[in-house]
């Protein structure tokens, strides 16, 4: 049996140029069908009025760690499908799901239910890979990931990890680490993306991982170093690096807390928004209460506070994880760094599928790709999310 055609009208549609008012989308098994300027008559179609709202391409999220109350280690399919389930109610309909420092095992648990759990997602925003964060990290730049765990990267260790699965399409490391170098080579020649990640590097070493494959630099300005001194002698950054490479693509945690209005207007006035992607980084306590919760394992994750739209470490001395959903990353860019909705919609959706390969399939509105859109209205309120062609999120 043919599937219905799906026709949105009345929507103002977001391409990575412009808006184009009173547009009509045609959706057919899955897919974006025809665009169109002027209203024609199709036979039994599904319709979607858009009322006027914004119709954009679905949000991408690169790096994402819950929501929902759960979390991608808690090693749990159902918790895969409750943080997707959770996010496509805010845009989001595409995701890399992130895990966090851990042992060896850990991480091989997490990728084999992962691959369960991408077999079984058919409500929630879908699952591009995994994305392995740490535990090759600067122990001086760790944040709140856990201190047991990090360590040099050992190539028995990463081979087996890789060799494992064909699920992990990036992976997080610290390039001044012994043997990061290799190790973001071995990950190219396996098609995984390596990112430069809570890191004390200098620039000349991060121009050194640059050169080996490391093109990404993950969330900029979190647990990583800028200008330093040693024997009165500066030394630019992580920070000062990503600026000067042009090549370097950047993600950002968009949610106004974790870098202030002027910070995220610098980000975009020197990498511009095909450079940027904008990130969650969120963990289980995104669309949660505010108080108690975990980051990480609900078995043996660290204890956080959720506060301020924030999650903070109990002695409040240190961000947690962010508990932002991708309509307010979108929200802060237009309204807090001022950037242009056309710029800040490519930032979360043509960029991020650009970063991770998926630009054929995904990240604009055009014939031929994957009918993930999202209607929105002017404050960012999503009204509709649709995952190829499934609408899985209407407001009522």
């Amino acid at each position: 049996m043919t599937e219905k055609t799906i026709k949105i009208y009345s929507a103002k549609l977001i391409s990575p140029q412009r808006v184009i008012d009173q547009a009509i989308v045609l959706i057919k098994n899955g897919k974006i069908a025809d665009i169109l300027e002027e209203d024609i008559e199709i036979p039994n179609a599904i319709h979607i009025d858009a009322k006027g709202k914004y119709l954009s391409p679905g949000f991408i999220d690169l790096h994402i760690h819950g929501g929902g109350g759960a979390d991608f280690m808690d090693g749990e399919v159902e918790a895969f499908l409750k943080v997707a389930e959770t996010h496509v109610k805010f845009g989001t309909t595409a995701m890399v799901a992130t895990s966090l420092t851990s042992d060896k095992a850990n991480l091989l648990n997490t990728l084999k239910v992962y691959e369960e759990a991408h077999l079984k997602n058919k409500r929630g925003a879908a699952f591009l890979g995994l994305h392995i964060e740490g535990p090759y990290f600067s122990m001086n730049q760790r944040g709140a990931q856990d201190p047991r765990y990090i360590r040099d990267p050992d190539p028995d260790e990463y081979r087996e990890i890789v060799q494992s699965s064909n699920a992990i399409v990036r992976w997080s490391a610290a390039p001044e680490r012994k043997g990061a170098i290799e190790f973001g080579r071995y990950l190219r020649q396996h098609n995984i993306i390596p990112s430069v990640a809570h890191t004390d590097a200098i620039y000349e070493e991060v121009v050194e991982a640059f050169e080996n494959g490391y093109t990404l630099a993950t969330h900029l300005y979190s647990a990583m170093s800028s200008v330093t001194r040693k024997n009165a002698f500066r030394y630019a950054g992580v920070i000062e690096a990503a600026f000067l490479i042009d090549e370097m693509d950047v993600e950002i945690i968009a949610d106004g807390v974790h870098l202030p209005a002027p910070l995220l207007k610098l980000v975009y006035k020197i990498k511009g928004p095909d450079r940027i992607a904008l990130i969650t980084d969120a963990m289980r306590g995104a669309a949660m209460p505010p108080g108690p919760s975990i980051l990480g394992s609900k078995e043996n994750g660290l204890a956080v506070i959720v506060e301020d739209d924030v999650a903070k470490l109990p002695d409040r001395s240190s961000f947690a994880g962010s508990v932002a959903t991708a309509d307010r990353l979108l929200r802060t860019m237009v309204n807090v760094a001022e950037v242009p909705l056309v710029e800040a919609v490519k930032m979360l959706s043509y960029t991020p599928a650009r970063i991770m390969n998926v630009l054929d399939r995904k990240g604009s509105i055009s014939v031929g790709k994957d009918a993930d859109l999202v209607i929105f209205d002017a404050d960012f309120n999503i009204h509709y999310t649709l995952v190829n062609g499934v609408v899985l999120y209407e407001r009522t």
